[in-house]
């Protein structure tokens, strides 16, 4: 009887799970023999599962709302018969922040969520989502293993002038610092480089994860030396429902001005702002916003631009020059629009865009790679899809299994 594996990825308003081999075959790659997601959640939930060969299998749309604890309750019942000639071994979890102590992956067990608990202030839209789901396999299978694979762990490696705040020593060593995240999906990008653009894996590469929560991560030999975020997931690039940098001016002025408490300005800067503030309400979905004609979707996409224009010259300065970009995540894979109008920005690092390609990109199977950069680019341009939940079955194998 063969053993398997399951990932859970809970997002800010997603919930992804994929299962995997626990040993997988040579020719496999270490693909996931069922993949999917619940999206939409608090929204217009949807969830879709398919096979390696693109077949959908699992399918279902909520008329109302719909949370994640009630979704992961759904999804451990419509997984069921997909384990059948299966035994499940071990699970792998996604969890945002590691903080200060955890700087690798770890099993999970009481002391360690204990732990990770004291963290949901640093990470409130995402680390009660990720610590659901193995407090309710606890319950149902005490015995199983669990592994946390964290966000913040990449960034480690980032020298420590890039993890301090200009505050007071005190603060900096009670954990006031810069951690950074998406770094699984970074870890994913960095293994990836050597098979797919040697001189990025060993040069200097500006990885842009742009999804519902977005950030951008420095590379140099494919080591993480800075990072857009920094304490929370709300710092660096404007997001779908997060606002990015602000000056923290502007917190004093919303407390003393317009009376707003702590509760109230977190939901503002986590869901009222971004791309859905900026356009007034329209849409945090960047599918949404291309397709209008409305001024306020406009502003929307060419502030998102703006950010990002900025934060590559600030993470190439760092870098002290440019050799790749890569972008991933949802609308770094899919909106050939965004990334054309990101190149042009950049044209002044020596980017050059191959449009032909860019426009090929956003229909890439999974695990395919494009360059979408002309060939006299000085910079090479990647489209890289990122795989997320095969990072954390690799290290769910290698701290359950040994292998």
């Amino acid at each position: 009887m063969s053993q398997a594996i399951v990932v859970f990825n809970a997002g800010s308003s997603s919930l992804k799970f994929s299962l995997f081999p626990a040993t997988p075959a040579p020719s496999t790659q270490d693909e996931a023999w069922l993949h999917g997601q619940i999206d939409g959640l608090g929204v217009h939930p949807h969830l879709q599962a398919h096979t390696p060969d693109g077949t959908v299998v699992l399918q279902r749309d909520w008329p109302g709302s719909l949370g994640h604890d009630e979704a992961l309750s759904f999804l451990l019942d419509a997984i069921q018969p997909f384990l059948q000639g299966h035994t499940l071994c071990a699970v792998g979890h996604r969890i945002v922040h590691g903080g200060t102590h955890f700087h690798a992956p770890v099993l999970l067990d009481d002391a360690v969520l204990a732990e990770l608990d004291t963290l949901v202030p640093l990470a409130p839209l995402h680390q009660p989502h990720n610590l659901a789901p193995v407090r309710a396999l606890q319950r149902v299978a005490p015995d199983l293993p669990q592994v946390g694979c964290f966000d913040t762990a990449f960034h480690t490696s980032c020298p420590p002038v890039a993890q301090r705040f200009a505050l007071p020593r005190a603060l900096h060593d009670a954990g006031v610092r810069r951690y950074g995240f998406h770094g699984l999906s970074y870890e994913y990008i960095a293994s990836q480089l050597p098979q797919v653009d040697v001189r990025a894996a060993q040069g200097r590469t500006v990885v842009m994860h742009l999804g519902n929560g977005a950030s951008m991560c420095a590379l140099q030999g494919a080591r993480s030396v800075a990072s857009s975020m920094g304490f929370t997931a709300l710092d660096g690039l404007m997001m779908g429902t997060r606002c990015g940098s602000l000056d923290a001016g502007v917190l004093l002025w919303l407390m003393d001005e317009r009376g707003m408490d702590a509760r109230a300005i977190e939901r503002l800067l986590y869901k009222d702002s971004g791309l859905l503030g900026v356009s007034g309400g329209l849409s945090s979905d960047m599918r949404t916003l291309l397709a209008s004609d409305r001024v306020e979707a406009q502003e929307a996409v060419a502030l998102y631009v703006h950010r990002i224009t900025r934060e590559l010259g600030a993470l190439a300065a760092v870098l002290g020059g440019l050799d790749a970009i890569v972008f991933t995540a949802g609308i770094g894979e899919h909106a050939a629009p965004i990334r054309a109008q990101v190149c042009a920005q950049a044209a002044w690092l020596g980017v050059r865009l191959d449009e032909a390609a860019n426009a090929g990109a956003s229909a890439l199977d999974d695990g395919q790679s494009l360059r979408i950069s002309a060939p006299d680019s000085a910079v090479a341009v990647w489209v890289i899809p990122t795989d997320e939940e095969r990072m954390i079955a690799q290290h769910t194998r290698r701290l359950t299994l040994g292998r």
